[in-house]
């Protein structure tokens, strides 16, 4: 039997995955995730809700600070491609990852994703304070801990990610000096939780039944236990913000509405929005359903205007 007969004969997940196009830099960008980055605009959520967002020292310094996370974030990337090449080949969609696919070879993923975990924090320590560089060194000790070990790990697994996503709600407020509000973290570590684990009750559902799963914990995890973390989280993040709304409610204020209480309607509804998609089992990628549906981008836009007024005491 020739070879072309013999791929013929193999399902999708087993045949090679097509060779991409463009060169190894194509390839190393496409392995750095760029529509991930977007997660990083959380950099910018401890000086919004502070209200010292606009000056010229802290554009220049959230800025360095999204850069500096986003090459974190990529080395991490590149050494988890590197080490989940073999299983991503056996996965529908992950084998046309440019690791997986031959694109990126193994040992220049390690490469590449070494020297900008080293550099990262160096440049943290140089540009922006000591504790922005600490924060990072954390975060890439923890990913990478997670990449080798810990997404074996019941429970730990859900908690690493979510805390990835709570230093990227912290690292903006350290580069800048502004302590953190409690209820802030409260909220956003919720928040943060609610779509980990909405994404992995989607990710259950879907791959529910089929071959090639490489999220070893999803064959452990129950559909019936991730929708109680996230519907456990969506609560607590939503009892969160409102108890951080209200906590100035007894002070004077000379706005023409008390915009910071009245942003909880909206806060809730874009909670309540999210929810359907989880519901339905189609929260995989929460970038996708954030940019993609409208009237959760509507809802998020009047939060943020009703925020903004209430920060500017308008």
């Amino acid at each position: 039997m020739t070879e072309t007969a013999i791929l013929r004969q193999r399902t999708p997940q087993e045949r090679p995955a097509p060779p991409r196009e463009g060169g190894l830099l194509a390839g190393l960008l496409r392995t750095a995730r760029p529509r991930q980055w977007v997660k990083n605009v959380l950099v910018v959520a401890a000086p919004a809700a502070a209200g010292e967002l606009f000056s010229r020292y802290a554009l220049t310094q959230l800025a360095l600070v999204f850069v500096l996370f986003t090459a974190c974030a990529a080395a991490v990337y590149l050494v988890n491609d590197a080490r989940d090449a073999e299983a991503d080949r056996a996965h529908p969609t992950k084998r046309h990852r440019p690791v997986a696919a031959g694109q990126v070879p193994v040992p220049v993923a390690y490469a590449v994703g070494g020297c900008l975990g080293l550099l990262a924090p160096a440049a943290a320590a140089w540009l922006c304070s000591p504790d922005v560089a600490a924060l990072l060194t954390a975060y890439l000790g923890m990913q990478l801990a997670y990449c080798v070990s810990l997404k074996h790990v019941l429970v730990v697994d859900l908690a690493v990610v979510t805390t990835g996503f709570l230093m990227r709600a912290m690292v903006g407020g350290l580069a800048l000096g502004i302590p953190l509000s409690r209820w802030f973290l409260i909220t956003t570590g919720f928040g943060a939780l609610f779509m980990v684990s909405a994404k992995r009750y989607s990710e259950a559902v879907q791959m529910a039944g089929k071959a090639g799963a490489t999220r070893a914990l999803l064959t452990e995890y129950t559909t019936g236990y991730l929708r109680f973390v996230w519907q456990l989280a969506a609560g607590a993040a939503v009892l969160g913000y409102c108890l951080w709304a209200m906590e100035e409610g007894g002070v004077p204020h000379t706005s023409v509405l008390p915009w910071r209480q009245l942003s909880m309607i909206a806060f809730i509804l874009a909670v309540l929005r999210y929810a359907v998609f989880a519901d339905r089992g189609t929260a995989g990628e929460p970038e996708d359903v954030v940019l993609r549906d409208r009237a959760l981008a509507l809802i998020g836009l009047v939060w943020v205007a009703m925020y903004g007024l209430a920060v500017a005491n308008w």
